[in-house]
C-alpha cells in the first residue's frame, strides 16, 4: 500500500517467544526451570509513521532486559526497518513466569533463549511495519482501583523488620507473609488508573491498544510455570470483547508498579485460590472496565509523533570497604547451592549482592523516553518505578494524557521515592535491584517533566 507522508499510519504485530521447557525462570531468590506451559508469550509491536518519522513501541512478555541487551536489539530493529534508535521502546512486562536474560540474586541467565530472543523482537517490528495503513488514535482511561494494593506496611509493635544489608531495625515490611496480625497500615499509595492508547484504522478495524497498569503481576501459578499473568490475560479478553479479528494486537505495559501488588495481606480470602483463577479475573475485570470506557473516547483523524529520547547520568551506591569485607567473608562460608531464602539465606544473598554490586560502575545511564502522539504523551522508564512518581509524573504532565511504562529501554532496578530509605524495605536493599543514589527519583522525575515540556 502507498502510503502518504502526510497522514498518521500505524501497524501492529505479536509474534510468539514462548521458552522450550528447561529454560531458566528468574524473577526470585532462586532460578526455576520451565515444565510446564500454561500459555503463550509474546512480543508485541506497534509502529507508527508520520511525515517521515517512525517510532515503534514494543512491549515484551518477560521479566526484565537490561540496558546493554535492549540497546543491542533496538540497534538490530533499527538496522532492519530504518526507525531510529532514539524512536524504539522496549519494554517488559515483568511477569516471573518467563525465560530469563538477566541474572538475578541466585539466577543466572539462559544463554540459548538470551540469545535467541532478540530476532524475535526485532521480527515483531519488522512485521508490525509491514503492517502500516491509515490510523487513528485516541487517549483514554478508567479506574480499576480494586487490584492494586501496597506491598509496603507499617508494621505494629511486637515485629521488627530488619534489612538483611546492614542489619538494621527498619519501619517497613514488604510482603508480610505470616505477619499480617501486626501490620498497622499500608506505607505507600497506589494508581488505580488504566490508561490507553486505542488504534484503529481509518476504515474504523482495529489495530491495537495498548493499555497500562500500575499492578506489578499476579503469580497465581507454581514455580517452573510459563505464562504472561494478567497481562496476557488481558490482552485476549478485550480482543473477544472488541471482537477484533486476528491482525488486532491487544497489550498491556506494565506501568509504575515498584511498590505494588495484588497480595491482600488483610483480606486475603476475596480472590480465587486455584492457579491461573485469580489473573484470569483481574485481566477480565480490567478488561471490561477498558472495554465500558471507550464509548467516552475522542478519536484523533491525523496525529502528530513526535520522541525524546535522553540518557541522564546517575550515581550508583556501593558497600563501603569494611562493608565490603564482611560480606567476602560471609559468602566464603556460604553454600550457595542448597541456600534456603529464609532470614539468615536472605543475609547471605545480599552479601553476595554486596560483592557483585561492587563491581558497578560509579554512575550508570538512566534511559528516559518520551513519544507524543496526538495530545496524548507516553513516557518510558527504565527501572521499577513507585506509584507516587508516576502519580506525580501525570499530575505534572503538560499533556492531556499520559502514562508511565516501566522497565522501558532496561532495568536500573528499583527506584523508590527518597523518603521509602527512610523506612526500609525491600526495595531500599542494597543490591542488583536497588542500587541507584537515594536521590535518583527526584532527578528522574524533573528531567521527565523537562522532556515533556519540549513538545509544548
Amino acid at each position: 500500500m502507498e502510503l502518504a507522508d502526510n497522514t498518521f499510519n500505524a501497524g501492529a504485530a505479536k509474534v510468539d517467544i514462548t521458552p522450550p521447557l528447561g529454560t531458566i525462570i528468574n524473577g526470585d531468590f532462586r532460578a526455576h526451570y520451565a515444565r510446564y506451559i500454561h500459555d503463550p508469550l509474546f512480543a508485541k509491536a506497534i509502529v507508527l509513521k508520520k511525515e517521515g518519522m517512525m517510532a515503534a513501541i514494543v512491549v515484551v512478555d518477560i521479566c526484565v532486559m537490561p540496558k546493554n541487551y535492549v540497546d543491542q536489539i533496538r540497534n538490530e530493529v533499527s538496522g532492519k526497518t530504518g526507525i531510529a534508535f532514539a524512536d524504539i521502546l522496549i519494554s517488559c512486562t515483568h511477569t516471573h513466569a518467563a525465560g530469563s536474560v538477566a541474572e538475578a540474586y541466585l539466577s543466572s541467565v539462559d544463554a540459548a533463549y538470551s540469545k535467541k530472543l532478540p530476532g524475535l523482537i526485532v521480527e515483531a517490528v519488522k512485521q508490525a511495519k509491514e503492517k502500516l495503513r491509515p490510523a487513528k488514535i485516541a487517549f483514554g482511561g478508567t479506574d480499576v482501583p480494586e487490584h492494586v494494593l501496597s506491598r509496603r506496611y507499617l508494621m505494629n509493635e511486637g515485629y521488627t523488620p530488619h534489612s538483611p544489608v546492614t542489619g538494621i531495625r527498619e519501619e517497613v515490611k514488604t510482603n508480610p507473609f505470616g505477619a499480617e496480625s501486626y501490620i498497622r497500615q499500608a506505607a505507600t499509595i497506589t494508581d488505580p488508573g488504566v490508561a490507553y492508547l486505542a488504534i484503529k484504522g481509518t476504515d474504523d478495524s482495529w489495530i491495537s491498544l495498548l493499555a497500562n497498569y500500575s499492578l506489578h503481576y499476579v503469580g497465581d501459578w507454581e514455580n517452573g510455570t510459563i505464562s504472561a499473568d494478567y497481562f496476557g490475560e488481558f490482552a485476549a479478553s478485550i480482543q473477544r470483547k472488541l471482537d477484533a479479528d486476528n491482525d488486532f494486537v491487544g497489550i498491556m505495559s506494565n506501568g509504575t508498579s515498584g511498590d505494588i501488588n495484588i497480595w491482600d495481606f488483610l483480606n486475603p480470602g476475596r480472590y480465587p485460590s486455584g492457579h491461573f483463577e485469580k489473573s484470569k479475573l483481574i485481566g477480565e475485570d480490567i478488561a471490561e472496565h477498558v472495554f465500558q470506557s471507550l464509548s467516552q473516547i475522542s478519536w484523533e483523524e491525523n496525529p502528530d509523533l513526535d520522541t525524546c529520547y535522553k540518557e541522564l547520568n546517575i550515581a550508583t551506591r556501593k558497600p563501603s570497604a569494611e562493608e565490603l569485607e564482611q560480606s567476602k567473608k560471609i559468602v566464603a562460608e556460604s553454600n550457595y547451592e542448597t541456600l534456603h531464602p529464609d532470614e539468615e539465606g536472605l543475609r547471605k544473598i545480599y552479601a553476595r549482592e554486596q560483592v557483585l554490586l561492587n563491581e558497578y560502575p560509579d554512575t550508570i545511564q538512566f534511559p528516559l523516553h518520551v513519544i507524543k502522539i496526538g495530545t496524548g504523551l507516553i513516557g518510558g522508564l527504565a527501572a521499577e518505578i513507585f506509584a507516587e512518581t508516576g502519580l506525580w509524573l501525570k499530575n505534572q504532565s503538560p499533556a492531556e494524557r499520559y502514562f508511565s511504562i516501566s522497565l522501558a529501554n532496561g532495568n536500573c532496578g528499583y527506584v523508590p521515592p527518597s523518603g521509602a530509605f527512610e523506612l526500609g524495605g525491600y526495595e531500599t536493599w542494597r543490591s542488583r535491584t536497588s542500587y541507584l543514589e537515594i536521590n535518583a527519583e527526584t532527578s528522574i522525575r524533573n528531567k521527565m517533566i523537562g522532556l515533556m515540556k519540549k513538545f509544548y
